[in-house]
Parts: structure tokens; sequence; C-alpha cells
């Protein structure tokens, strides 16, 4: 039932709670502290009066009557008694009426030493009394002297203390609760506003944030967070939004030229050579959507966490010559050439596959967008390994290289060129999924270097570097 109610009302709760516990302590630690300073000025009193008694009875010269009548007979709350070591009483104040405050065997207890005790007083006084009782010698006689007082003063100043206690109490709690229900209501006010905010922000609206409150406690630090998280989300909205655009523009190219091949193929009398012709020129158009989707359901993937990845001990100098034979034949038809360099012995904790569709990507970029000899190569930094792809052409575009790795990036002079624009983004994509990254650098005299970070792993293979031969127009194909 509590865990329903409202945050505000659960704090006053609380508050109150806590308030009353302090009040009660609080109030049970004077009422303790009165009585215990109340009981110390009887005692103090009763001791006073005893010594005065005994003193009088010392130096009585006209019998123990006589000294009786001076002190022994006063009138109020006090009241005294001599008595006989066997509990006979001697003397008294008038209102005890000869009444014995002690027992025959309290009596001879008290002719050893002071007795304290607490009855019901005598009449006329009403509620308890304290007794003191003490030993005196006079006229070669061992008597007990007792004096009394009645606490009825003493409960009364309690009682009147207990009763404010139970009055002003309450009213306290009552009073500390309403001021801790108006002082969470001001400190919830500013969520109440965020809430109200957060009600009205849209995605397609971007730019809102929640007000934050400019004191530095939780809900001014949970509003900083809020609003990051909102400028993380709107950021990816918006590389949606530009995903779905950018794919969009992709395809519609592939598949306007796919409905123009299949309508040309339908055409009355087509020689069966052309057919032939148009469905090579249609499966060629297939297969780039089926790259381009791969290449979508790759970066979706990595977007939800979902690429996954079976990393293991591999040998980057077979997985670089691996990927070099793929595209040695493309590039001995343009006339360029792919080297490897990398040393036998160094392996990473790979996915391999995936690794291998990395260096295609920058293989394949490197023949598309470079010049000259493509070189792959591998470069050991501490516990990571960096692959390089590099070439001779002009580098990446002045500007580029900022944005070279975000998704459907392409270069001015490259836009409607074959491609997608979505090879670095993969790559990067792959890295971090290894745990590395991606980065690339360009030089107007030495063209592009791209590389990817992987793990290091140790490979047992035999030492020397692995050297593929460079494909040239005179060398026959690997």
């Amino acid at each position: 039932m509590i865990a329903r109610l409202p945050i505000r009302l659960k704090v006053t709760l609380a508050f109150a709670a806590a308030m009353a516990v302090v009040l009660a302590a609080t109030g049970l630690f004077l009422m303790l502290r009165f009585a215990s300073e109340l009981d110390a000025t009887v005692d103090q009193g009763l001791r006073a009066h005893a010594e005065d008694v005994r003193t009088l009875v010392r130096q009585a010269d006209n019998g123990l009557a006589e000294a009786g009548r001076g002190t022994l007979t006063q009138r109020g709350e006090s009241f005294a008694e001599i008595l006989t070591p066997t509990g006979h009483v001697l003397d008294a104040t008038p209102a005890l009426n000869g009444r014995r405050l002690l027992s025959a065997a309290e009596a001879r207890r008290a002719v050893r030493t002071p007795v304290r005790v607490e009855r019901r007083a005598a009449p006329p006084l009403a509620g308890q009394a304290r007794l003191l009782a003490v030993p005196v010698s006079a006229q070669g006689q061992r008597l007990v002297v007792v004096v009394g007082a009645s606490l009825h003063e003493r409960d009364r100043a309690l009682a009147d203390l207990r009763r404010l206690l139970l009055l002003g109490g309450p009213a306290a709690l009552l009073l500390a609760s309403l001021a801790g229900y108006l002082v969470t209501g001001l400190a919830l006010r500013v969520v109440e506003a965020m809430r109200a905010r957060a009600e009205r922000l849209s995605l397609t609206a971007p730019g809102g944030r929640l007000p934050v409150s400019p004191a530095d406690d939780e809900i001014a630090r949970l509003g900083t967070t809020l609003n990051a998280m909102l400028a993380r989300n709107e950021a990816a909205f918006a590389r949606e939004r530009a995903l779905i655009s950018d794919a969009s523009h992709e395809l519609r190219t592939p598949l306007a030229v796919l409905k123009a091949e299949i309508e040309v193929a339908l055409g009355d009398n087509n020689p069966r050579a052309d057919l032939r012709t148009t469905l090579g020129s249609v499966a060629e158009e297939v297969d780039r959507l089926v790259a381009l989707a791969e290449a979508l359901l790759l970066i979706a993937r990595a977007d939800d966490g979902r690429l996954n990845l079976n990393p293991q001990p591999i040998e980057l100098a077979a997985v670089c010559a691996g990927v070099a034979a793929r595209f040695r034949e493309t590039a001995r038809r343009a006339g360029r050439a792919i080297v490897v360099d990398v040393p036998a012995d160094l392996g990473a904790l790979a996915d391999r596959p995936r690794v291998e569709q990395a260096l295609a990507n920058l293989v394949e970029n490197a023949l598309r967008h470079g010049a000259g000899t493509v070189r792959i190569h591998a470069v050991s930094r501490d516990a990571a390994v960096e692959l390089h792809v590099a070439d001779e052409g002009a580098g990446f575009p002045p500007g580029f290289l900022p944005r070279a790795f975000e998704r459907f990036s392409q270069p001015e002079n490259a836009r409607g060129a074959d491609g997608s624009g979505l090879g670095l983004a993969i790559v990067k994509e792959i890295a971090h999924a290894h745990g590395g990254d991606a980065a690339a650098r360009t030089d107007a005299e030495r063209g592009a270097d791209v590389w990817l970070t992987l793990p290091r792993a140790p490979v047992s293979h035999a030492p020397g570097r692995l050297r593929s031969g460079a494909s040239s127009p005179t060398d026959p194909p690997a």
C-alpha cells in the first residue's frame, strides 16, 4: 500500500516518523532528567533537615520533647520523628499523630547506617513520601532521627511536564510534518517541471531539453543526464533518418536500372544475344542490391549490439594473402599491383570472416579510388596489431577525411560512381566489435593509408615475413 503513495507523501511520512522518534526520545530524556533533578533536591533537603534535627537533639537540655516542640512540630510538606532502636516513637511532628514511620527491623538497621525508603505519606499529607533515617547519640542513648518529605509537589511538577510534552509534542510533530510536506513539494517542483516539459518533447522537433535546477544536487544531475540522453537519442534518430534517406537514394539507382533492363528484355523481337547481355546486366544490379542489403544488415546489427563474432587466434599473413589473391585479377586488369608484407608469426584474436570482409573493403576502395601499387602491411602496437592498406594515389580529398568513416559518406567527385559509401563504415563497425578502431591518413605524395586495429594474439608459425609478389600487367594471375 505504501508503494502506491506519491513520493511527496512518502517523504512526509518518513519525516514525520523520524520526528516522532526524536520528539519521543527528547521527551523521555527531559522527563528522566527533570525527575532526577527533583529527586536530588528532595534528597538534599532531607539531609539538611535530618542534620538540623540531629543537632537539636544533641543540644537539647530539657529532654527530647522540649526540642521537638521547636523543629519537630513544624507544619508543611515535611515531617520528622525520633525513634528508639526498637522502633518506639519518642517524639514526632503533630501531623504524624504518633504514627510510626519505620518498622522495628528498619529502625535497628538505621542505628548502624542511614536508611532511605519511600511509602505513603502520613495523613493529612497526600501521595508518596520519602523518608531518611539517620542514627544520633544524645544524652547517653542511641536514637534514630527520621525525617520525611511529601513527594506531592514533585509528582505534580512531573505531571505538569508530562502534560506539556503530550500537548506540545503532537503540535510540534504536526508543524514539522507540514513543513516537510511543503519543503518536499518545493524540491519536487523542478521534477514536475521536467515531467511537463518531457510530455511536450518530440524527436520530430529536435533541440528541446528538460529544465535543470541551478543547484548541484541529485535532481539537477538527473536532469543533466536525461538531457544528455535526449541529445544521444536525437543524434541516433538523425542518423537513422539519414540512413533511410541515403539507403533509399542508393537503392533507387539499381532498381531503376533493373526496371529499364527488364523492360528491354520484355520488348518484342529481341535477339537471343541481346537477352543474354540484358540478363547479365540484371545479375550485376542484383549483386549490387544484395551487397547493399548485406551492408545495411551488418550496420543494423552493429547498432543493436548483435554483430556476432567468433574470435579465434588467426594468422594475419594468411588472411592478408587470401584477400590479396581475391583481388589480384581485378588489379591486373587495371594495370595495378597488390603487395602483402606481413610477419608470418603475427596473429590476432579476431573473427576471420569479418576481418577478411574489412580488408576486402579497404582493398576494393584502394583499387577503385586510388592509384599505383596497393600495399597490405601490419604494424604491431603492444597488445594490438594494425592492418594497413595503402595506395599511391592522390589520397582523400581535402575536408573529407574527418567524415570518411561515416555511413554513405563519399567524396563529391565520387557521387554517382559505383559504390554505396558504406565500405569504410563497415570497417569501423568490425573494428569496434573487436574492441579496436579504424583510422586513416592521407598524403598528396604518398597517397591514402587506411587501417584497423585488432587485439594481438600469438600464433605458432615459423619466423620471417610473408611477402606476396605484386601483380602487374605482365604478371600471370596468382
